[in-house]
């Protein structure tokens, strides 16, 4: 059965393609939209072979910063991205879109005025895991927009599974450890309590027991850099595992690389968990035919244990290799060829070096 459309009906169809067009030809354009970022004047909005993130994303702080997460659809002939957290005040974000063919679109834009920003909150913790091993040695607290310094640890517990405060569980140091942004606050287990046989691991044992559930509790009343508190108190529930006292070893890691000739991501997988915030910015990778490091952008995913890095350019076929900075961590602060305990009873499986590790890796036609 067909329908015949009315004139009227019909006028309308043909003004909607005439300004679909006319936005086409005029080419991209980004813009921001009740906290979506808006990109228009696409000639084709069939989605990539890599996804839309290595085509159109939106970083924050430095321009190649780490994208920011979100999801796609397309909504009458725009791409449109939708944070999965909320704009903050006082930041600014970069969007960008990168097509296979042609220059690239970029454009800069404010979070809320002050005035009508939300209130902060506790936005994302790591170890995103749900298991952290016994001798974890630190954690991340990211906050939806920059805090004030101080006051932190009348606010900040570590909850066993009878709801009781563990005590003594954190290093609580005068000078918190906040980043330049005072958006990210580094928190320390006591490490006295980490290593064995000296007096706090004697007298009170790990923070930590391996099989016992455990929460990081953020009270609300912990203030903004506005003065305010939180929006809501924050939890983040987890059990402990089993501890882990080996050195990282690059040789257990596993590689897949993408097709050459395309923009899709190499990924390297651990079989163990990562610290994400030395993991943000311990790779490079080189190809043997160039020695800058290849431009694009990185990500971390499946609980700190896979990074991704989309290149800004296609592959090209050949030889690379990935550089691994000496200071990456895991969740216990072992490093490469250095476990964070040493037994001095027993002989060095490897010498300790503050030369990176590297790995190879060939991109096939």
């Amino acid at each position: 059965m067909y329908r015949t459309l009315t004139l009227p009906a019909l006028t309308t169809v043909l003004v909607a393609l005439l300004v679909w067009r006319a936005a086409a030809a005029a080419g991209p354009r980004i813009e921001l939209e009740h906290g979506a970022f808006k990109l228009t004047g696409l000639a084709d909005v069939s989605e990539p072979p890599g996804g839309w993130q290595p085509v159109f994303y939106v970083s924050t702080g430095p321009e190649n910063g780490p994208p920011m997460l979100g999801s796609y659809s397309i909504e009458a002939g725009a791409l449109i991205f939708r944070p999965r957290f909320p704009l903050a005040a006082g930041v600014r974000y970069h969007a960008v879109y990168r097509p296979r063919a042609g220059a690239a679109t970029e454009a800069w834009f404010d979070g809320p005025t002050p005035a009508a920003a939300p209130q902060t909150r506790v936005i994302q913790v790591y170890p995103s895991a749900a298991v952290w091993p016994a001798n974890q040695l630190r954690f991340y607290i990211y906050f939806s927009a920059p805090m004030r310094r101080g006051g932190v640890w009348s606010h900040l517990h570590l909850l066993d599974d009878t709801g009781r405060v563990v005590p003594l569980a954190f290093l609580e140091i005068d000078q918190e450890l906040w980043d330049r942004s005072n958006q990210r606050l580094t928190v320390l287990f006591d490490p006295g309590r980490i290593k064995r046989g000296v007096a706090p691991d004697r007298d009170l044992g790990p923070p930590i027991a391996e099989g016992r559930r455990y929460t990081i509790a953020v009270d609300r009343e912990l203030l903004d850099a506005n003065g305010r508190p939180l929006a809501t108190r924050f939890r983040k529930q987890f059990r402990g595992g089993a501890p882990v006292r080996s050195a990282i070893d690059p040789n257990d890691w596993r590689i897949s690389p993408p097709p050459a000739n395309s923009v899709q991501p190499v990924a390297i997988d651990c079989p163990r968990p990562l610290d994400y915030a030395l993991l943000e910015h311990a790779f490079t990778i080189r190809a043997a035919s160039n020695p800058g490091a290849v431009a694009g952008i990185g990500a971390i995913n499946r609980e700190e244990t896979r990074w991704r890095f989309t290149p800004a350019r296609k592959w090209t076929a050949g030889d690379y290799e990935l550089t691994i900075d000496p200071a990456l961590e895991d969740l216990a602060g072992n490093r490469i060829t250095r476990p964070f305990e040493v037994d001095l009873n027993q002989p060095a499986t490897a010498p300790p070096t503050n030369n990176p590790a590297r790995l190879q890796f060939r991109i096939g036609p």
